[in-house]
Parts: structure tokens; C-alpha cells; sequence
């Protein structure tokens, strides 16, 4: 079982940026149901007080799950409010703000060990898949606080592993979210209403795209003449 403690306590009613990647680098993310089950974890482990494992959860019709889904959300019990998130092959980024006190480490927690279950079984492996406990660091501004959430939605993009017009359908991330309305999974009203509209926060994350490309290529050059 993954412990995430930490040296310094995370503090409710904060916001965090929240982040890891595969053992040795290594892909945790090598097929769609790979990735639908850590956005259905994603979603499923924000409470606490859970009735039943997400294993079983995944059994239930459609129609069980909505009624489970809703009773969890009556006890109002979340741990943390997911406000962006990004998938990416060997690492994830979320923007989370703690609900419950220590609600980010123990949602990580159950997050990385439920997601490891899955992994290991599907591709016949045991072991690690994650890299040690979780990074975070403590978001201080509303300055921070959106561009932050920029940085995680043109992830796929500066990344090179999808091109600018895609964006929008990276369904790996909650950009799509932010623009049709609509989410279940994530919290889009910290971020949207600082803007005056929608289309302004897309330009927002669209105007900065290529720079964030540019840095990245960057980066990436240095750490192989460092290495």
C-alpha cells in the first residue's frame, strides 16, 4: 500500500499541484482502458466513506452506478475537489484543492494503489508503478492558480505528442470539460469564473501554446547535454 507522507502537512481549503510519473520513467498509461480507469479513479476515490472497491463499482450496470455515485454524494465527504487534470503516457499532473484534512494524501493514495491493481493485473506485472511518493507543490496566487491550469491542459501539446487543433479533444485531460460545460469529475468554477467568459480562458491557453512547446523542446535539450 502506497503511504504519501509528507514532511510538511498539506493544509485544507488550499489548492495543490500534484504530480508523478512511471518507475524508471517507464509508460503507466499504454492503451485507452488504461486510461479510462485512472479518469474512473480519478473521479471515484474524491470521497472518503466509500461502500465498495472501484473493482466492483466497474460491475455495477450503468444505472447502479448513478445511484451509488449519488448516495456517496449525499454523505458529502469529499476528500478533494479535482479542478484540472492531465493524463500523459509515463505521468499525470492534477490541480487539486484539499476538502478534508490530509484529503489530498489519502486520495493520491487510494488513486496510485487502486490504478496499480488494475496495471499490474491487466499487463501480467507486479511491483511499483509509480515512482515514490507524490510531489506537490502549494499554489500561493489566482496568478498561479490559472496558469497552472494552463500548464497542465497544453501538456499533450508542448510534449509534441498531439498537435495544437487537437486540444480540444485530448480526452485525457479536462480541457474538453472546461469547454462544453459539463463535468461530473472536475471542479471548472475556480478557474472559469476568473475569466469573463469562456472563450477568453481559450485564449488564455491557446495564445501561450507554442511558447510552452518552445520551453519544453528547451528543457529537454539541456537535460541531454547535462546528462
Amino acid at each position: 500500500m502506497i503511504m504519501a507522507s509528507r514532511e510538511e502537512p498539506l493544509v485544507s481549503g488550499e489548492y495543490y499541484h500534484v504530480f508523478n510519473r512511471g518507475v524508471a520513467k517507464q509508460n503507466v498509461f499504454s492503451s485507452d482502458s488504461d486510461y479510462r480507469q485512472a479518469i474512473l479513479s480519478l473521479d471515484y476515490y474524491q470521497y472518503s466513506n466509500l461502500p465498495m472497491k472501484l473493482s466492483r463499482y466497474k460491475q455495477l450496470t450503468l444505472e447502479g452506478q448513478r445511484e451509488v455515485k449519488s448516495k456517496i454524494e449525499d454523505l458529502d465527504s469529499k476528500l478533494v475537489q479535482v479542478v484540472a487534470f492531465v493524463l500523459m503516457p509515463n505521468h499525470w499532473h492534477f490541480l487539486l484543492k484539499q476538502i478534508a484534512d490530509e484529503g489530498v494524501s489519502q486520495f493520491i493514495g487510494q488513486f496510485c494503489n487502486s490504478y496499480t491493481r488494475y496495471y499490474n493485473t491487466r499487463h501480467s506485472r507486479v511491483g511499483h508503478v509509480f515512482q515514490g511518493t507524490f510531489k506537490s507543490v502549494h499554489i500561493e496566487s489566482q496568478e498561479q492558480l490559472i496558469h497552472l491550469s494552463r500548464y497542465i491542459h497544453l501538456n499533450p501539446y508542448a510534449a509534441s505528442i498531439i498537435k495544437k487543433s487537437e486540444l480540444l479533444n485530448y480526452p485525457w485531460s479536462s480541457l474538453p470539460e472546461y469547454f462544453s460545460g459539463q463535468s461530473n469529475t472536475i471542479e471548472i468554477s475556480p478557474i472559469l469564473s476568473i475569466f469573463k467568459s469562456t472563450d477568453k480562458y481559450k485564449s488564455f491557453v491557446f495564445d501561450h501554446a507554442d511558447y510552452a512547446r518552445e520551453l519544453e523542446r528547451v528543457k529537454h535539450l539541456t537535460i541531454d547535454v547535462e546528462e
